[in-house]
């Protein structure tokens, strides 16, 4: 099965100000039926790229079976570290990176890792928005889960 993921993270204001995260997973089954489901976080103080992070984890670990997987995310940090292999050379140093200095959120890395093993994910990075609006609707999900707004129930099937 093939399925897209969109993911953005928001940390409204500073970087160490509330975030929270929107995912939105498109797939269609095997009758040929499109499905979508909706994901986010709640209130955190925490960083953008660990919402990012987040929120590539939840859509992954929402998938049940093997699927091929296009995960987009306009976080660069996120895409390159699979795209150009930091990630295999965090694993080969023990999770340290230049002087010996341990990798920035290790444990989400390690998950996320482990969300990819049973999938064939390939990471896409949009420059900002690009003007696409399932990135844009994982921004509002984002920003309203920040402000503490009440979150619409999971649609389902469209």
């Amino acid at each position: 099965m093939k399925v897209t993921i969109y993911t953005d993270g928001s940390a409204k204001g500073n970087p160490n100000g509330p975030g929270g995260y929107g995912t939105v997973l498109l797939y269609v089954d095997t009758k040929g039926v499109t499905h979508r489901r909706e994901y986010s976080g709640g209130y955190k103080k925490t960083t953008n790229n660990r919402m990012e992070l987040m929120g590539a984890i939840v859509g992954l670990e929402a998938l049940l079976r093997p699927c091929q997987v296009d995960l987009y995310s306009d976080s660069q940090y996120l895409v390159k570290a699979f795209n150009d292999h930091w990630i295999d050379s965090w694993q080969r140093r023990n999770w340290k990176r230049g002087k010996n200095e341990p990798v920035k959120n290790a444990d989400l890395w390690q998950r996320l890792l482990a969300a990819c093993r049973p999938h064939e994910v390939t990471f896409h990075w949009i420059r900002g928005h690009a003007g696409n609006p399932e990135n844009e609707r994982c921004d509002q999900l984002a920003v309203q889960a920040a402000l503490g707004e009440d979150l619409p129930e999971d649609p389902g099937v469209e």
